[in-house]
């Protein structure tokens, strides 16, 4: 039974720093939108999260070293965006399209948040018998 909850809340926890790590990637994004050069990054949330369930490891890959790049806490890889239209200057940030997804994460990150505080709440209630 311990190792049945302890799974669900480690399953809905990995969620939220995935989510934590992805708005951090996102907000790299925004934040070097006029950075010369800099490649835009994301990752594939659902892959990620099977690879956080199977223990695997960090990579990143850096356009030039003075970038600003959040790290890495769990297993997961980013990858440099597809660019729709890069500038001349070789950015590959569409702030559009960073905007909605930095959105769509912050409303994801909320529902995992607020379900994971269900779960706890739950349990408390379980235990304390109410």
């Amino acid at each position: 039974m311990i190792d049945r909850i302890e799974q669900t809340l480690r399953f809905q926890s990995d969620a939220l720093q995935l989510r934590a790590q992805r708005q951090q990637v996102l907000s790299a994004n925004i934040a070097n939108a006029d950075t010369p050069g800099y490649k835009a990054l994301d990752f594939d949330f659902a892959r990620a999260m099977r690879d956080t369930q199977s223990g695997a490891r960090v990579t990143q890959h850096i356009s030039a070293p003075a970038h600003m790049r959040p790290q890495f806490l769990t297993a997961t890889s980013a990858e440099e965006s597809d660019a729709i239209q890069p500038a001349q200057d070789g950015n590959t940030v569409d702030m559009d399209r960073e905007r909605a997804r930095f959105a769509d994460n912050a409303v994801r990150y909320e529902a995992t948040l607020k379900f994971l505080n269900g779960q706890i709440r739950t349990l408390l209630s379980a235990i304390q018998g109410q």
